[in-house]
């Protein structure tokens, strides 16, 4: 391909990703090109970020009001994630940890588990309940829209590799 762009326009792949990261490594303002398509990308999975959220602050709550509360915490950790290079690359929507909420680091994934969790009543380490939360309220707020997602992510990426291509050319 003498003479076209450094890379293969096609990016859907993990390859393709990688590619295009090193073409805007290549690039002169490659720092602000690379901001560029990490907030792109992220951009394209909000509105799956904003599904999750509601879909957790949707879970019946049934025990007395503690602070702070449980499903809005949980709502303010999700959002999506995109990193460009090193060991893993890509974009995902990404429910965090959340640390010093109610001693529950876990929370986000002990409520999205069949299983759910056990905790002590009301602190008395002596008797110790079950709970569970809503199973797969994080999984379905993707499911049947992950080909949105993914096109919407690849257009970014597309959008970027056509933008380096034509300084190239």
């Amino acid at each position: 391909m003498a003479g076209g762009p450094p890379f293969s326009l096609g990016v859907e792949t993990h390859e393709g990703l990688a590619a295009l990261t090193r073409a805007i490594r290549a690039e002169e303002d490659g720092k602000q090109l690379r901001k560029e398509l990490a907030r792109d990308m992220r951009e394209a999975l909000k509105p799956g970020a904003a599904e999750a959220k509601s879909r957790v602050m949707a879970i019946a709550s049934a025990g007395l009001p503690t602070a702070p509360a449980l499903r809005s915490s949980v709502a303010k950790k999700i959002r999506p994630e995109v990193k460009l290079g090193g060991r893993w690359s890509g974009a995902r929507v990404k429910a965090f940890k959340t640390k010093n909420v109610r001693g529950f680091p876990n929370a986000p994934k002990r409520l999205n588990r069949a299983g759910g969790w056990r905790h002590p009543v009301y602190g008395n380490r002596e008797v110790w309940v079950q709970q569970h939360g809503k199973t797969g309220w994080f999984d379905e707020a993707f499911q049947g829209r992950e080909s949105n997602y993914r096109q919407a992510v690849e257009a970014a990426m597309e959008s970027m590799a056509r933008r380096i291509a034509a300084r190239a050319g």
